[in-house]
């Protein structure tokens, strides 16, 4: 058996659960899933200006209080942090380490970066349409599988830095590598494939992303404890939290995270294995205890997925708001002023009303009038100068009405489209570099 551990879920997770994890959960890996497709386009973007970036923005403030647990605790520690460069993530990590006098090996896998192996003839999976037609791209990152973080694992590696990686196959890796588990063996690669899907998003199988006051209720729900799973090597689990820990690790808790992303639970593709969800048997064993077993495989993909980013113009947006009786009137009068003044200028304008119909574009035809909203306009252009018209537009609203406006904000960036391609598996080769802390023999722990 092998403890797998959950310290985050997204870039910009809670930074003290996998301290606590590591500290106490008597892990044998802690798993840091930190990188979702925007991510990696905007880490690209990032590179492009400063060669020395492109990993994690987190990945200091997350990695440097975990070296001399994971040191001490002997918790191999394997994540995605390396985003669009892991090789310098990795050689950050050590530079940590030499300053902490700890002794560590760090791998970064590297290969996901396929820019050079794209087309702009190539059709999008969204929409049938040439990359050509999105403008200009700026990454194109394939979703490697366990198989590529394999050589990092048997290389010895204490801290494993990847790029792009299917979420899942981050903890997939060290379940082939510790049981000696064949790719051809379906059933099993699927179920651990079921495993890492649950303990991806860190806490939310923990309560959440299901918390509902007064519906579905979650206890200590400011101190949230991480999963950590206990894999058999037949690839059933049982999936826990520490003792102790907030939150609520149920079968409702656990069917809600199965589901999460998920468009056909019959065939839930990944790298690895085309996955049947519908087969998985869930139960309860003990409070915050739910053994997850039987989940049936098909064989991986003929091609893996690539993430394509591209420059997609500029946003320009602002934000005003309105209080008392009649807010949603005169929100809506000024938001009628600025479809008037701003027609024609943008590909694309958007005006919520914040508190009212802002989420679902209605309000479902509830009569009562809001006390308050915020009023918030998005518009699309080619150039900043035009995209910043719109807080330009919305701050003048202070003025020239309508009445007790206030609270504007404004602000432009540059958009970061992402569409999404099909690249043969023989076009990619993945490795890893090998980088290693020497630390001043005095400062050794």
């Amino acid at each position: 058996m092998i403890r797998i551990g959950s310290g985050a879920g997204f870039s910009g997770d809670r930074l003290e659960a996998a301290v606590l994890l590591a500290e106490n959960g008597n892990l044998d890996y802690l798993v840091l899933e930190c990188l979702a497709e925007r991510t990696i386009a905007l880490a690209q973007k990032q590179k492009l200006n400063n060669p020395e970036l492109g990993y994690d923005c987190l990945l200091e403030k997350r990695i440097e209080p975990l070296l001399p647990i994971i040191s001490k605790n002997k918790v191999r520690l394997i994540s995605n942090m390396g985003a669009a460069n892991p090789v310098r993530a990795a050689e950050k990590v050590v530079e940590m380490a030499n300053a902490l006098g700890i002794s560590i090996k760090v791998a970064a896998v590297i290969g996901d970066d396929v820019m050079a192996h794209i087309h702009a003839e190539e059709r999008s999976l969204e929409g049938n349409l040439p990359l050509s037609s999105y403008g200009q791209l700026i990454s194109a990152n394939a979703y490697l599988g366990a198989e590529a973080i394999l050589p990092a694992l048997e290389s010895g590696a204490d801290i494993i830095i990847t790029g792009r990686v299917a979420d899942p196959s981050l903890f997939v890796a060290p379940m082939v590598h510790h049981f000696g588990w064949s790719f051809d063996d379906v059933d099993r690669i699927a179920q651990g494939t079921v495993i890492g899907h649950l303990l991806e998003c860190g806490a939310q199988v923990c309560g959440g992303y299901f918390a509902d006051p007064g519906k579905k209720d979650v206890p200590d729900f400011a101190h949230l404890g991480f999963p950590f799973a206990d894999v058999n090597s037949d690839g059933s689990a049982v999936i826990s939290k520490l003792e102790g820990s907030g939150g609520l690790i149920s079968l409702s808790t656990v069917k809600e995270q199965l589901l999460y992303e998920v468009i056909n639970p019959h065939e839930y593709i990944t790298p690895d294995v085309v996955a049947d969800f519908t087969t998985v048997g869930l139960k309860e064993n003990a409070p915050n205890n739910i053994a997850v077993f039987g989940c049936k495989g098909k064989s991986k993909p003929i091609a893996y997925k690539v993430s394509v980013g591209y420059r997609a113009g500029f946003q320009g947006e602002g934000e005003i708001s309105y209080a008392g009786s009649n807010a949603l009137g005169r929100a809506m009068l000024a938001g009628d002023v600025l479809q008037e003044r701003l027609k024609g200028e943008f590909k694309d304008l958007r005006i919520d009303y914040i508190g009212s119909t802002s989420v679902h574009r209605t309000n479902f035809g509830v009569s009562e009038e809001p006390y308050e909203i915020r009023l918030r306009v998005a518009g699309k252009a080619d150039t900043p100068t035009k995209a910043v018209r719109v807080g330009e537009e919305v701050e003048a609203l202070y003025t020239n009405g309508p009445a007790g406006g206030g609270g504007v904000r404004k602000y432009t960036n540059e958009v970061v489209g992402i569409v999404s391609i099909l690249i043969p598996r023989r076009k990619i080769n993945s490795a890893i570099i090998l980088r290693e802390s020497v630390p001043d023999e005095k400062k050794v722990i």
